[in-house]
């Protein structure tokens, strides 16, 4: 029997609590309107509020005429250099490009062979975790969460930095350069601890290998044999590509430079973007994409059925099933309209793996859902809004299709994004100079004090 305070037990003395809450703060929807309050930060036509310049990233998804938003192509460019055309370069020349990307992030500009080579190299030599720092903040403090576990080894890591303050461009290059070798390597380690003490299986720790890329890092890291094809890492590697920027305007890179303009830590800047990136409507979002067709898959009879798959997405959107939040994940995206190229490029490739390892009925599923969707969304809600699928729709089939489990789908986006986030850290720093400070106007009325024994 849970124990009671004052003849209420906690749990009812805290459901009294939070119907004080309720009671006590309520802001009507039409206030946000009345004072012009751009809700998310976003303006009436759902494009961003400008709140700065970056030299970092151009996330392109529709064009202004007239003050109106037409659909366009989407087009994501690194330092202005399409990312369509990096990936295409790096599998021409049939090499890793997420260390290359994370330099051009990084630098402003492509490196030559023998920036890119001496890059890598630093890279790998940071790959090693402090001493005794997987045994005192990873094994003994598991985490069932791996982002959880990711925000709180970041965090953690000021405490062995013999410079943690120092917001200098050189510390700050150096910072970064460290949590970009050491992030992969805290995921593999934590998930192998979460499968130890959580899920009751065997845990490993294989040695790393100086000559491996991230991505091949990464496989080495979290298969029992170690054995990978290229074909599979050079797949990895370019998922990791294409996640590693998206603009100074999404949530959890707008984190990490919010933080960075107090000129704190780069502890800190960077464990608040991994909080801000572990939430479903953020970097969880691909997780949520395979429980959702994995929940579509049980319920639909015929998967080649338009009509059946329709009536089921549907009913998602009515909040009739699935998780009851009305959405049908990895459609839709605040800037793309027609397409979003991240998405584009995953599809190709997960098509070609999905075929390769007998998955094409489910990746015909996925294509179907994709195609209809705009569909129900327009015959439910009436909503005409251009609409396409992201990058969170194939990411999680394609990872499925490498075997990495669905524990590591987001934290994979957080050690890719880590090089988009420390590069717009330092340019915060460099460039901005003034501390983020936003308004909110106050809807609260003037009231008398009343004496404690006079209230009621």
């Amino acid at each position: 029997m849970e124990k009671q305070v004052k003849g209420k037990t906690r749990q009812e003395t805290l459901a009294d609590l939070c119907e004080e809450f309720r009671a006590n703060n309520k802001i009507a929807p039409e206030s946000f309107d009345l004072y012009n309050v751009k809700r998310g930060l976003r303006n009436p036509d759902g494009t961003g509020v400008m709140a700065g310049l970056t030299l970092i990233c151009n996330v392109h998804g529709y064009l202004i005429d007239d003050g109106e938003r037409i659909p366009d192509e989407g087009r994501l460019t690194y330092r202005g250099i399409d990312v369509c055309d990096i990936v295409e370069g790096c599998a021409r020349e049939n090499r890793f490009g997420f260390e290359e990307v994370s330099w051009l992030l990084l630098f402003g500009k492509q490196p030559t062979r023998e920036q890119l080579e001496r890059f890598s190299a630093v890279i790998n030599s940071y790959r090693e975790l402090p001493e005794y720092f997987a045994e005192d903040m990873i094994i003994k403090a598991p985490s069932r969460n791996i982002m959880n576990k990711l925000a709180r080894s970041v965090l953690a890591l000021y405490s062995y930095d013999d410079n943690p303050d120092d917001i200098s461009l050189e510390n700050n290059m150096r910072q970064s350069m460290q949590l970009i070798a050491r992030l992969p390597t805290i995921m593999t380690y934590a998930y192998q601890v979460k499968r130890r003490h959580y899920d009751k299986q065997s845990m490993f720790f294989h040695p790393l290998n100086p000559e491996h890329s991230t991505a091949e890092a990464i496989l080495n890291a979290i298969r029992p044999d170690r054995q990978f094809t290229d074909e599979e890492a050079k797949l990895l590697d370019l998922c990791m590509m294409i996640h590693a920027e998206h603009g100074g305007g999404n949530n959890s890179t707008f984190t990490a430079r919010v933080l960075s303009s107090t000129g704190t830590d780069i502890y800190s800047a960077i464990s608040a973007a991994i909080g801000s990136l572990k939430g479903p409507r953020h970097g969880g979002a691909n997780h949520r994409v395979m429980m959702m067709m994995g929940d579509l898959m049980q319920n639909v009879k015929d998967w080649e059925s338009d009509a059946q798959v329709k009536d089921y997405l549907a009913r998602i959107v009515r909040k009739e099933v699935g998780d009851h939040s009305g959405l049908i994940y990895g459609m839709g995206h605040a800037v793309y309209t027609i397409s979003d190229p991240r998405a584009v490029i995953l599809k190709q490739k997960a098509r070609k793996i999905a075929g390769e390892r007998g998955m094409l009925r489910e990746f015909d599923l996925f294509e179907r859902v994709e195609r209809l969707a705009p569909e129900v969304f327009a015959g439910v809600k009436g909503d005409s809004k251009v609409i396409s699928a992201n990058v969170d729709f194939y990411s999680g089939l394609v990872y499925e299709c490498l075997g990495i489990p669905s524990d590591l789908y987001t934290p994979l986006f957080a050690v890719s994004r880590i090089a988009g986030w420390c590069a717009h850290r330092i340019e915060e720093i460099e460039t901005c100079g003034r501390i983020m400070r936003p308004a909110y106007r106050s809807l609260a009325q003037q009231k008398t004090y009343i004496p404690l024994d006079e209230r009621r």
